[in-house]
């Protein structure tokens, strides 16, 4: 388990974190959500003593990493597909991890077989592909067969297989009741993987809740409906207690009530139903609802100015500046 406290990091005047409190539990998969720059990859290096918080503390299993006796064994972690030297071979790479942690060579041929890297164990990693780093990076992860594990984006560079993959390890890894902490960007993909989210913004918690009652809190729910007989479908359900709103196309839509309920109804009254259907956002509407208000980056649509049409910078103050930071200072940097 994993108990984050008043958690709070300060770069000079930047409040990078800001008073974070959560627990990641065991036997499930929690998503670490955030919009770029809400303090996602500071917390984790902070978890893992990487940095240092202004104030707060983490602990893993009751103590500070800095305390395990063997953290290879306590916690597995992938933050950077690249930290690892390029000249060496991935089965050289996982050997060093292995014994300088105590841990059987023996181990390290296991979770390259795990992470299908066994054809490409004598290569030296700099030739590696992103997808293929990602999995040695997840091998490292692996190698002391820990309690806890933390991803940062780790499905980054991989394909539709390795995604897949990557996907019903993390959740089989859950269910043998390890603890399971994962950041990504990809909405649809956390939505088939997590069970509970910590969402955060600008370095303040905005959510820590199950996944069914994130989206719940976070967008509409509702049942629509066609039906050739509209206006007696409506007086039916008004009748009945229920309220409908006028939907796009001919439809009705009706907020709590549950389908089969209108279904019913509609049945008792001998009315023919066109369409039943709940309707129910996605996680990513849910998180872009919720995070309106805590996206530190903003981009632009629409026609843009000249200097746009041929790859320049936009005219400060002109279609496309950015209102979070000066975009010329963005340009001369490469960004």
């Amino acid at each position: 388990m994993i108990e984050v406290a008043g958690l709070t990091k300060r770069y000079g005047e930047k409040l990078a974190v800001n008073n974070l409190t959560f627990t990641v539990r065991p036997g499930i998969v929690t998503g670490f959500l955030g919009p770029n720059g809400a303090g996602k990859s500071t917390t984790m290096r902070m978890m893992l003593g990487l940095d240092n918080p202004t104030s707060g503390e983490v602990l893993i299993d009751g103590k500070r990493y800095a305390g395990l006796r063997d953290p290879l064994t306590d916690v597995g972690a992938l933050l950077d597909a690249k930290a690892m030297h390029g000249g060496r071979t991935a089965r050289n790479h996982l050997l060093c991890l292995a014994q300088s942690n105590g841990l059987p060579a023996s181990r390290v041929d296991e979770v390259l077989d795990t992470v299908g890297l066994t054809a490409v164990a004598r290569k030296r990693a700099k030739g590696f592909s992103l997808g293929m780093g990602q999995r040695l990076g997840i091998a490292g992860a692996l190698l002391g067969d820990p309690r806890i594990l933390m991803f940062d984006e780790p499905v980054n560079g991989l394909d539709p297989e390795g995604i897949h993959w990557i996907r019903n390890l993390m959740q089989t890894l859950a269910h043998q009741g390890r603890t399971v902490f994962v950041s990504s960007h990809l909405m649809s993909e956390m939505a088939l993987t997590a069970e509970h989210l910590v969402v955060i913004g600008q370095g303040r918690l905005l959510a820590d809740t199950s996944m069914a009652g994130f989206i719940r809190d976070n967008s509409r729910t509702y049942v629509r409906l066609r039906s050739p007989e509209q206006e007696r479908l409506r007086d039916v359900l008004h009748e009945a207690g229920v309220r409908v709103a006028q939907g796009p196309d001919g439809t009705l839509e009706a907020d709590d009530v549950e389908a089969a309920r209108l279904g019913e109804l509609a049945a008792g009254s001998g009315i023919v139903l066109h369409e039943l259907s709940p309707q129910s956002a996605s996680l990513e509407d849910a998180f872009m609802q919720l995070t309106a208000e805590s996206v530190e980056y903003h981009a632009h649509t629409g026609r843009s100015g000249p200097a746009d049409a041929v790859g320049g910078p936009p005219v400060a103050g002109g279609p496309g500046a950015s209102p979070q930071r000066g975009w010329g200072e963005d340009w001369k940097k490469g960004k």
